[in-house]
This record gives C-alpha cells, structure tokens and sequence, in this order.
C-alpha cells in the first residue's frame, strides 16, 4: 500500500522521490545544458496527475530511490564544474514563456532546490498530528498561533 501525503493535494512517496528525479533530470540536462533527458521514460509515470496508489504502476522504491540519489549526485557534479559567471549562462533549451524560470544556469539550479522544498512540505503534511493539517495553523483558526 502507498501512503498519500493528502490524498487531494499530493502524491505518495514513492510517486514524489520519481517526479523530483524525473524533473531534476528533465531541468538540468534538457533545460540548462540542452541534453537529452535520461529519464523521459519516467515522464507519463511522475509527471502527470495520475498518481496512482497501485505500487505495480511504478518501478520499485528501491530503484526510484537510487535515481533520484544519481541525478542529485550528477547535479552536484555539474554545480561543482561551473564559476559563478557560468551561472548566468542561458539555458540551452529554455521552454518558450518560461524565460524568467529556467533562462540561465542560475534559475534552473534554483528551480531544481526550491521544487525539493515544496514537496518536502507536502511531507510534512503527511507527518502533521492527525488532528491537524499543518504544523502552523491560520490565526483566525481557534486554537491557532494568535
């Protein structure tokens, strides 16, 4: 059974660490250095809204965990080779409309670290009390942080 982090609002794990790995991939290779997406295989798996909670749909965790290690191994490695001038390099295939996102070096690598941070909050929401459906809650909630 796959556990959804809210099952209106996110997927469940294993469906998030695929969809981090498949997007890094897709941002750094394709986007920011004009290479082919090693893992556009993945694309109909973990970038879509079908996030179904049959395990046999997707490869096993094991696996998805490796990749997603790789591709954030491989980032790093590019990172390292590039001077803080190379950031502002231009993406070698920037989507059309989606200059100010994934224009240079910079904006991607920054995209890749912040898409990471907001699906760590879906996490947490998985994490929250039972009772509750976030750590913080609106001050207007009674009971809330005012």
């Amino acid at each position: 059974m796959l556990v959804f982090s809210d099952p209106e609002r996110g997927g469940h794990t294993l469906w998030t660490l695929g969809h981090l790995a498949y997007i890094e991939s897709l941002i750094i290779r394709s986007f920011m250095l004009g290479q082919a997406n090693p893992l556009a295989h993945w694309e109909e798996m973990f970038d879509g809204p079908d996030t179904s909670g049959d395990p046999s749909r997707f490869p096993p965790f094991e696996e998805v965990l490796a990749m997603c290690r790789k591709v954030r191994e491989e980032t790093i490695a590019i990172l390292a080779t590039l001077s803080e001038g190379d950031l502002d390099l231009p993406g070698a295939r920037t989507p059309a409309g989606f200059e100010s996102t994934f224009g240079t070096y910079r904006d991607c690598l920054q995209f890749v670290a912040d898409h990471w941070y907001m699906h760590r909050g879906t996490w947490q929401m998985r994490a929250a009390p039972p009772d509750q459906s976030s750590w913080v809650k609106h001050p207007d909630d009674r009971g809330g942080c005012g």
